[in-house]
C-alpha cells in the first residue's frame, strides 16, 4: 500500500475501500457518485488529483528516508507528526467543550494507533527497500478487507497477496532484514485498527476535527521517543524544514487532495486507484533512493496490488457494505 498518512475524517463502510488511506474512506461532506454512474467529463481531474496525492505521500516517505542519517527514524516520525499536528490544529481549530468520555477515549485510542502506525512503518523503511515495505504493510488493511467480506472468492484475493509476500520474500525474506519485515507487518496491522477508528472518531466529531486532535495526542506521545533517540538535533533548521517538508508531503497535502478529489469520484474508483500505491513507492524508492527492484519483487508488488484491487471490486459487487463497527 502506501505510506500512512492521515485520512480524511468521517469516513465509512468498506475496510476494502479504506485499504488506502489512507485507503481512506468517503470524509464527511464529499459527495461520490454512486457506484456505477458514468463518470461526468472532466472526470480525469479527481483522478488526476488522487494520483498526484499518490505521488506525493510515496515521496514523502523517500524524503523521511533521507533525513533519518540526520534525526534518526523515531525523530522523523517526530517531526511529521508535530509538523501536520499545528498545521491541523491551525486549519481545523477543533473544539475542545461539549464531548463525552467516550468521545475522548476514542479520539486518544485513534491517536495512540496513529502514532503506532507511523512508528513502525518508519522503522520498517529504515531497514528494508520503501516499496516492500508498503507493499508488506498493505496486508492490514487487505486483511481487514477480506475477513470483514465473509465471501469465499475474497479467499483468491487473499492467496494471491499471500503469493506476492512469498515472492518479496524470495521463498523466505532471505534478502530481507527480519526486523524491517516485522516493522512493516507490524505497520500494517496498526493501520486496519486505524481504518477503524478513523470510522469511529468521525462519526463522533464533526468535519476532521477528531483527525485534528488524534494527530496531536500522537505527536505528543512520539516527542519522548524522538527527543530520546535525537536529542538537540531536532532543532537543527535543516532538520526542522526537512521534517516540514516530510510532513507536508505526507500527509497534509495528499489529504487535501483527496478530499478534493473525493468530491467527484465515486469511492470505490478511489480505493482501486490508492491499490496502485506500492507501485508508486517502489517508483519513489528506485527515483530517490535507488532502491531497483529484482523481476519477482516486481512480480510480488503486482500481485498485491492486483489481491487489493480484487477485494475493493467484491466488496462493491456486494452492494452497501455494512459499517466497520459491524
Amino acid at each position: 500500500m502506501y505510506e500512512p498518512r492521515a485520512a480524511p475524517e468521517g469516513t465509512v463502510s468498506t475496510p476494502s475501500a479504506a485499504t488506502t488511506p489512507s485507503s481512506t474512506p468517503t470524509p464527511v461532506g464529499a459527495a461520490p457518485a454512486p457506484d456505477g454512474t458514468p463518470q461526468r467529463r472532466g472526470s480525469l481531474g479527481p483522478v488526476g488529483l488522487l494520483l498526484a496525492g499518490g505521488v506525493s505521500v510515496q515521496f514523502g516517505g523517500a524524503l523521511a528516508v533521507l533525513l533519518m542519517p540526520r534525526a534518526g527514524a523515531l525523530g522523523v516520525v517526530t517531526l511529521r507528526l508535530l509538523a501536520a499536528a499545528l498545521v491541523l490544529l491551525l486549519i481545523c481549530r477543533p473544539r475542545l467543550r461539549g464531548h463525552s468520555r467516550a468521545d475522548w477515549g476514542t479520539v486518544v485510542v485513534f491517536g495512540v494507533t496513529m502514532a503506532a502506525m507511523n512508528g513502525l512503518f518508519y522503522q520498517a523503511v529504515d531497514r528494508i527497500p520503501l516499496g516492500a515495505a508498503v507493499t508488506l504493510e498493505v496486508l492490514g488493511p487487505l486483511t481487514l478487507s477480506v475477513l470483514s467480506s465473509r465471501r469465499a472468492l475474497n479467499l483468491v484475493w487473499a492467496g494471491l497477496a499471500l503469493a506476492g509476500v512469498f515472492l518479496l520474500g524470495g521463498g523466505g525474506f532471505s534478502d530481507l532484514d527480519p526486523a524491517g519485515v516485522a516493522f512493516a507487518l507490524g505497520a500494517g496491522a496498526m493501520w486496519a485498527a486505524y481504518i477503524v477508528f478513523s470510522a469511529r472518531t468521525g462519526r463522533r466529531f464533526p468535519k476532521a476535527d477528531g483527525l485534528a486532535l488524534a494527530m496531536v495526542v500522537a505527536a505528543l506521545l512520539f516527542l519522548p521517543l524522538g527527543m530520546a533517540e535525537a536529542g538537540t538535533k531536532l532543532l537543527d533548521p535543516t532538520t526542522i524544514a526537512l521534517g516540514s517538508a516530510v510532513a507536508l508531503l505526507s500527509s497534509v497535502l495528499p489529504y487535501t487532495l483527496e478530499l478534493l478529489a473525493l468530491r467527484r469520484l465515486p469511492a470505490s474508483t478511489f480505493a482501486i486507484l490508492m491499490s496502485l500505491e506500492p507501485a508508486i513507492a517502489a517508483a519513489a524508492g528506485f527515483l530517490i533512493l535507488n532502491q531497483a527492484l529484482t523481476v519477482p519483487e516486481a512480480a510480488a508488488i503486482a500481485l498485491v496490488i492486483a489481491a487489493s484491487m480484487g477485494a475493493v471490486r467484491t466488496q462493491v459487487g456486494r452492494g452497501r457494505p455494512k459499517t466497520l463497527d459491524g
